[in-house]
């Protein structure tokens, strides 16, 4: 955690508390060690080659391990299943994950900052994938919260493969954010906000966590319309559990000044499809096609408008 000492604006006290509860927490939890024994029996292993300059984050080859060392990753990879980010490609193995990652990477590379040497948050990290994606660009340190363990695991398993000491992630949410006052020169924010019952007061704790001048990217499920409004569904929202509000692009620019934000910048709107989210050999589970109705695809399953997703830049004045 020696970080924290980098971070100037940091509640450093009350993070390692935090820290300390949380890892305690997860050593404790149940199902813990099915995660935990994956990550550990791969430790010894270290990849030479590394390529994060492609919509596939490359991490070792295969000939740099034994067949032996092959199948030992192979099963800690499956072990992590389902995938949710992607692509990977870890030691030759392919890792074709349930979103096509590399497609919301696209969108988004265009509004960020030079990361060079900045402090970068990424809230709801997952595995890892956009990290990867903004290590090429060579910031001083990107810090993940990511309070799933599943996910945590293969983010720690994936790195410890590749040996970047500039990527960290923590078993952190996005309520803990308010802790890092004035840390981050950019920060994303992507498949969080409606998921969260006061979406504003979390904007305004991201707020806070930036430094004068730093950079918001938001990335959120929405739905189409052009009056600021938000879907507040009276349970599930395509089968997903705890989804709150779900805005239009004009709501959640909206949720953004109101917040306090400055230069909210609109950048991109499109429809969701089964394309870029989908099952696959590593998820093998229901995906998009299974949350929307099979005669009307404009609507989900229980009835609302289908989902589309927004992308805004915003900035801290």
């Amino acid at each position: 955690m020696s970080y924290l000492d980098s971070l100037p604006g940091a509640n450093r006290l009350a993070i390692r508390r935090l820290l300390v509860d949380q890892n305690l927490f997860a050593s404790g939890k149940k199902g813990v060690e099915r995660f935990r024994q994956p990550f550990e029996s791969v430790q010894h292993l270290r990849a030479g080659f590394l390529n994060l300059d492609g919509d596939v984050v490359r991490i070792g080859r295969a000939e740099e391990l034994s067949a032996v060392d092959h199948d030992l990753v192979f099963r800690a990879l499956r072990s992590f299943m389902p995938w949710r980010k992607g692509p990977f490609s870890v030691f030759g193995i392919d890792i074709d994950a349930e979103w096509r990652s590399e497609w919301k990477w696209s969108r988004v590379q265009p509004l960020l900052p030079d990361l060079q040497g900045k402090v970068v948050a990424d809230i709801g990290c997952n595995n890892g994938y956009y990290m990867f994606r903004m290590a090429g660009q060579r910031p001083r340190l990107v810090l993940g919260f990511e309070p799933f363990l599943q996910h945590y695991f293969t983010f720690q398993t994936l790195n410890g493969f590749a040996g970047l000491d500039n990527l960290l992630v923590e078993p952190l949410g996005v309520e803990h954010v308010g802790l890092f006052r004035e840390c981050f020169d950019v920060v994303f924010l992507m498949g969080i906000l409606y998921h969260r019952a006061a979406p504003i007061d979390v904007l305004r704790d991201v707020l806070r966590a930036l430094q004068p001048g730093g950079t918001l990217i938001v990335e959120s499920q929405g739905i189409p319309g052009t009056e600021p409004v938000a879907l507040f569904p009276a349970g599930r929202y395509a089968k997903v559990p705890g989804t709150y509000f779900v805005p239009t692009a004009a709501c959640l620019v909206n949720w953004l000044v109101r917040a306090g934000f400055v230069d909210v910048q609109l950048f991109d709107v499109h429809p969701m499809s089964s394309a870029e989210q989908r099952r696959t050999a590593w998820m093998e589970f229901e995906s998009y096609a299974d949350f929307v109705d099979p005669v009307d695809p404009t609507k989900t399953v229980e009835g609302y408008p289908a989902p589309i997703r927004i992308v805004v830049r915003a900035r801290k004045g």
